[in-house]
């Protein structure tokens, strides 16, 4: 044993100990010798007084190496932890005792072991793998010493009615057991391969180091032995003990997942949450089993040990705050910093006391008026003919039924359901039943690619999936979590399939609810309802969570800002506005396009709809609008009447430009075009007419607009919302903590408002970044406002190019580019070290070329003066047949994919596609 060969490790925190052991494995009066990692000493002699004790307990087949970087973050002076990391017997370098060491007695081990030392309150207790469940045995049977507790990729309870993961199945199967576990070193180097990125050869050196030959070895096949597969296993009481223990567990609780793991996978984590509901939680997407090892997990922890402000014993934390009710995943306060802002405030009324009214209020009271009859929700085929409608009566009572078949088919408050299930009519009664019965609804659009789709549905962990068959086929294939239901009723084989329980067919039948809980009564304003997935566009998807109160109050805001009443008829070509419709009491009309592609709205089916209720609203993305505007010679003279009938036309997911605004116009001669600014997180923010935009173009050309220009102008802020800037520092990052709202100012954008996101679902370093400002929303977009008080939006914060001596915002240069004649889409990105990147140019011409690389030297001298007139300096334009762009909004460029090709291409690479 060799501690300073372990890279990563202070040999002075390599210690052994002789233990006394109290175990029923041993006989009486045996004494056990430790080896744990402490830097106890350490602390000691530096003069720190640690806040508390860190317990860590590895899993199999690691050992207390596992946890070297929380021992490392722990000795540094700024925040003192004593660290103790255990090589549990028969594991790492402690002794190897020749007996079969079962859970309870694994949790009497680390008891005695902790006896020895005088451990002493407050303790947090930190596991890993079956290390985690040990270290919460042990958690339980310590109440007055235990402050909180950290859990990484674990498992404490083993459903019955699913399987152990197949590699555990492997391992356990007795033609493998011993080779794979003891006589080889296979179980070991799986293990390691399951790390993302790859250890390096000197890690997975340290890991290997203690299990050198068979003989020590014997516990790493002891402790998959002891896996309880099922309640007749010696160890299953044990185990069942913990799990039921935690659910009285109230001290402050943290979670870190690695998703990417073929073990303990989401749905335990979702187990555990159902345990521990006060948990903070935070998924690294993309991180695997040992997320210790693919990710920072010390900043994590000691962030959250900060936070609590050290953690008393007993179940409560130093500073007087209590586990909150459920995982929102955020520390920050609900109340509005005390900063200037722009923007309409808010009902003076608190949004607490505020009179509530649930998202289905207009639509039960469309069922009862004179309009019950009418046309509520409409369907168009492809011929152009309403291929399915309802009125509001019917919408009202299928939502009754389908309730009511849910809540008897187990659908419970708080059950998650998953909607696959296409924009229109089966879409909206599911969605308001869901809600009705108090279940969170997990909307995950199939614009987010199968990849991105797949991901998102497995982190959100439904407990019911209802899909059309392509999406039950995926659930069935990619493994989706959650019970299935099937729209249509399916012949049996292809149920079987499907793996279909049953169907919304038969659930909404009359009297298939009957006998059953009857749906829910009033809702729980601040309950959640809805999990809504970002994009994508800047990284994995984002899963945003929103509670009824919030979820209303987007209804009342977009009601309020765009005067869409009772009444309205709405043409929705983006699912988000085809379920808000009913919530307007609007009658809404889906077209036929294909909702995963927006682009494949044509002229022709966006008037059919607009023909078939009479419509007043249209809602479509910029990339529809763009066939739109490339389909329009198939438009017939009862469409263009019908398009001339329309009043009001939204666009959002992408800056809108002008020149495309004012083709769209032609279309719909009557209409007022706005173009509102907003994210999944909170929308709208912001709202802006063509006139308008026009105004302040035409302001900023003459220099009459201080702060014009730069940017899309986005308008003012919404009623009820108000926005800030934290200032942009040359390094392209906004970490001030003090709003301004000064003209001309560029920075990331502020957000505050009552329909704002409520957290991001199990990602809780993302919400704590986000609502780092008490009351605030940091949005990641970049812009400035003018001296009138209107936004203008530069870019993502991401997306800021770090040029020598400036930061660089994109979204101004682009603008200017894509007036270029021949140019459709253009990015600007940075290429190079931070703080000395070079400004290239990536254009989309018309006609497309034919392959990627650097342009013309005629277009790239046109492309470096039109961005000089925006104040930036091109150093390189690359040309491309296509810009890749997010799958939802066809609209939203990855432009760090195109900083990885254009640096690719600028080395000397060869071009392929970006």
């Amino acid at each position: 044993m060799v501690a300073a060969a372990w890279p990563g490790v202070d040999p002075a925190w390599s210690r052994e100990l002789a233990v006394p052991s109290t175990s029923g494995a041993d006989e009486p009066g045996t004494v056990r010798n430790w080896h744990i990692l402490d830097n106890g000493a350490q602390l000691e002699a530096r003069g720190l007084t640690p806040a508390g004790t860190l317990l860590c307990v590895h899993g199999n087949p690691t050992w207390s190496y596992l946890w070297r970087t929380l021992l490392a973050a722990g000795s540094n002076p700024a925040h003192p932890w004593r660290v103790v990391a255990v090589d549990q017997l028969d594991m790492g370098f402690s002794e190897r005792t020749g007996t079969f060491r079962r859970l309870a007695d694994r949790i009497n081990d680390l008891a005695d072991l902790t006896t020895a030392l005088g451990l002493d309150g407050p303790v947090v207790t930190v596991g890993h793998d079956w290390g985690g469940v040990i270290s919460l045995g042990w958690a339980l049977a310590h109440p007055d010493q235990l402050a909180g507790v950290v859990l990484t990729n674990t498992a404490v309870h083993q459903p019955y009615t699913s399987k152990i993961p197949p590699a555990l199945r492997l391992a356990l199967h007795p033609a493998v057991h011993q080779w794979g576990t003891v006589t080889s070193d296979a179980f070991l180097r799986v293990t390691h391969s399951l790390a993302h990125p790859p250890l390096a050869a000197d890690i997975k050196s340290a890991y290997m180091a203690p299990y050198r030959g068979a003989s020590r070895r014997a516990g790493v096949g002891n402790f998959v032995a002891d896996i309880p597969v099922d309640e007749f296993h010696p160890s299953f009481a044990a185990l069942a003990g913990v799990a039921e223990g935690l659910r009285g567990l109230a001290v402050p609780a943290l979670m870190l997942w690695g998703p990417r793991d073929p073990i303990f996978s989401d749905r335990y984590l979702k187990d555990l949450i159902g345990r521990l509901p006060h948990a903070k939680v935070h998924r690294f997407e993309g991180a695997g089993h040992l997320v210790a090892e693919d990710r920072d997990i010390a900043s994590p922890v000691f962030e959250w040990l900060a936070g609590r402000e050290g953690a008393a014993p007993g179940g409560a934390v130093l500073n007087g705050a209590v586990p909150a009710a459920a995982d929102s995943g955020t520390d920050a306060d609900t109340s509005v910093a005390q900063a200037d802002v722009v923007g309409t405030p808010a009902s003076p009324v608190a949004p607490e006391t505020a009179e509530f009214r649930p998202l289905w209020t207009l639509l039960g009271e469309q069922a009862a008026g004179p309009a019950g009859t009418g046309s509520a929700v409409v369907e168009m085929a492809p011929d152009g003919t309403a291929a399915r409608s309802l009125s509001w009566q019917q919408l009202e009572q299928k939502i009754v039924d389908l309730a009511a078949g849910l809540a008897k088919a187990g659908v419970e408050r708080g059950s998650r359901i998953s909607l696959m299930v296409p924009p229109g009519v089966d879409l909206t009664v599911a969605l308001y039943a869901c809600l009705r019965l108090g279940a969170v609804v997990v909307v995950a659009d199939a614009g987010l690619g199968t990849k991105g789709l797949s991901r998102a549905v497995k982190g959100a962990t439904p407990d019911f999936i209802i899909g059309i068959d392509k999406a039950l086929a995926a659930a069935a294939a990619l493994g989706w979590p959650g019970r299935r239901i099937s729209v249509g009723t399916l012949p049996a084989a292809r149920r079987r399939l499907l793996g279909a329980e049953t169907s919304l067919a038969e659930l909404t039948r009359p009297g298939a609810g009957t006998g059953a809980a009857q749906p829910a009564g009033a809702a729980d304003p601040d309950a959640p309802a809805a999990v809504l997935f970002t994009s994508g566009s800047t990284g994995p998807a984002k899963g945003v969570l929103y509670t009824h109160r919030q979820l209303a109050a987007m209804r009342d805001t977009v009601a309020s800002t765009f005067g869409i009443r009772a009444g309205s008829t709405l043409v929705a070509g983006f699912a988000p506005f085809a379920l808000l419709g009913p919530a307007l009491g609007a009658v809404s009309a889906t077209p036929a396009m294909d909702v995963t592609a927006p682009r494949t709205l044509t002229a022709r089916a966006l008037a059919d709809a607009a023909r078939a209720i009479d419509a007043t609203v249209v809602f479509a993305s910029p990339a529809a609008l763009r066939n739109v505007v490339a389909t329009r010679e198939d438009l017939d003279e009862a469409g263009l009447k019908a398009l001339a009938r329309v009043e009001l036309l939204l666009s959002a997911g992408a800056p809108v430009p002008e020149p495309l605004l004012a083709e769209v116009q032609q279309l719909v001669p009557a209409a007022s075009l706005h173009t509102p600014y907003g994210m999944t997180e909170a929308l709208p923010v912001t709202d802006i007419s063509l006139e308008q935009i026009r105004e302040a173009d035409a302001e900023t050309a003459a220099g009459h607009l201080q702060g014009g220009g730069n940017g899309v102008c986005v308008g003012k802020p919404v009623h009820g919302a108000r926005l800030a800037i934290i200032p942009l520092a040359a390094d392209g990052t906004a970490s001030g903590t003090s709003p301004v709202t000064d003209t001309g100012v560029t920075g990331e954008i502020l957000v505050s408002a009552p329909h704002a996101k409520d957290s991001y679902d199990r990602l809780w370093l993302t919400q704590r970044e986000s609502a780092g400002l008490p009351g605030w929303h940091r949005t990641g977009d970049v812009g400035h406002f003018d001296a009138a008080g209107r936004l203008w939006v530069e870019g993502r914060l991401a997306h800021v190019v770090t040029a020598p001596g400036a930061a660089v915002t994109p979204v101004g240069a682009e603008q200017a580019i894509e007036r270029l004649e021949g140019v459709r889409l253009a990015a600007v990105t940075g290429v190079g070290p931070s703080g000395t990147q070079a400004v290239v140019a990536v254009v989309e011409t018309v006609p497309p070329t034919r392959t990627a690389g650097p342009a013309e030297p005629a277009l790239a001298a046109s492309v470096r003066a039109a961005a000089r007139t925006a104040g930036v300096e091109i150093s390189a334009v690359l040309a491309v047949p296509a810009q890749p762009t997010d799958i939802r909004h066809n609209a939203k460029i990855d432009r760090t994919r195109l900083s990885r090709w254009a640096t690719r291409v600028l080395a000397g690479g060869r071009p392929g596609k970006p």
